[in-house]
This record gives C-alpha cells, sequence and structure tokens, in this order.
C-alpha cells in the first residue's frame, strides 16, 4: 500500500514545523530564559501544536500501511496507533496549556501522563516503523533515524532541530519519490 497523501504530507511537514519550533525555542532561550507567553514562544507552540496534530494524522495513516495477516499483527498494530495517538494528543494537551495557562488550569494533565504520554508516543510510532520494516515497506534505517531523534529530544530539548533533521531523515521513505515526467495521481 502507498502512502496516503496525507502520510506524505505529514512525513514532511511535522519535521520542517519541529525544525521550525526547536530554532524559535532556542532564539527565545539565547538570553538564558524562555520568555513564556512572549511572541517566539507563542508563535514556536502553535507551529508545535500542528506539528503534533500532523504526527497524530500519520501514526493513523502509518497504521493504515501496516500489512495485517494474523490476529497477533492486527492487535500489535492497532496497540501501537492507539499509544501513537493517545501520545500525541497528551502532547497536544501540554502544549495547548502552554499557550493558555487558563487552558492548563482548567484541564490539568496528571504528571503521570504528562511523563507517559510522550513515552506512549514514541513507542507507537516505532512499533509502527518496525512493522512497516517486517513487511519490507521501509528500509531498515528509518525507525532508527526516528528513534535517534527521539533519543536527541531526551537528551536535551535544545536539540529539537537536530532531532527535527533526523525525524525528516527517518520519516522520508513515507514520501517515495516520483520518476520525472510522471504525475502523482493521488
Amino acid at each position: 500500500m502507498t502512502p496516503s497523501p496525507l502520510v506524505r504530507a505529514a512525513a514532511i511537514g511535522a519535521p520542517v514545523l519541529l525544525f521550525l519550533y526547536g530554532s524559535l525555542r532556542l532564539l527565545d532561550g539565547a538570553d538564558g530564559h524562555h520568555d513564556k507567553g512572549g511572541l517566539l514562544w507563542n508563535a514556536g507552540h502553535a507551529l508545535f501544536f500542528v506539528a503534533f496534530l500532523l504526527l497524530g494524522a500519520l501514526t493513523v495513516g502509518v497504521r493504515r500501511m501496516v500489512p495485517v495477516r494474523t490476529f497477533g499483527q492486527r492487535w500489535l498494530a492497532n496497540v501501537a496507533a492507539a499509544f501513537g495517538v493517545f501520545g500525541a494528543a497528551c502532547f497536544l494537551v501540554v502544549i495547548t496549556g502552554d499557550l493558555s495557562p487558563a487552558f492548563a488550569d482548567a484541564f490539568p494533565l496528571p504528571g503521570p501522563l504528562e511523563l507517559a504520554g510522550p513515552a506512549l508516543f514514541q513507542v507507537g510510532v516505532l512499533i509502527l516503523l518496525v512493522l512497516l520494516v517486517r513487511a519490507g515497506r521501509l528500509p531498515v534505517w528509518s525507525p532508527a533515524l526516528v528513534f535517534a531523534g527521539f533519543v536527541a529530544i531526551a537528551v536535551d530539548l535544545d536539540f529539537i532541530p537536530l532531532a527535527a533533521v533526523l525525524l525528516l531523515g527517518g520519516l522520508a521513505p513515507l514520501r517515495p519519490r516520483q520518476p520525472a515526467g510522471v504525475r502523482r495521481t493521488t
């Protein structure tokens, strides 16, 4: 199964938006602190929010690409997709709270979910990518680059631009190139 237009767009768009967010975050923190609620903070977090909307959609789209022949494969793919979507939703709640203290007060994300959400997102996405590797639909280095991007973020949030480049490399095979002169008909 070829990637849907949404998967192809999200595979490129989400890392680009994460790179822009990470770059704005670095600019905002250049003076030694982040100006929560300032122009760079808000613009960066808006980009971060859209990136995670795309990553949530990407998770659902990638799940649809995973071939399932057995109940176990279907179960694993569905659980991985649920982890990914739930984790992306947790990110969206946190980002919205960062943009709006009133939202954060009205809908606080419990501490364990604030930690578990990102981990579930990462585990879910990586499982789906590995399932595509096992089906011969992605190169083995694709989930390896995505994993390296996740590790970069875990090491230091200042590495988000680097992580975005790694994610772009890892997700790029989901946007196959068309030979010259061939039109995309999707």
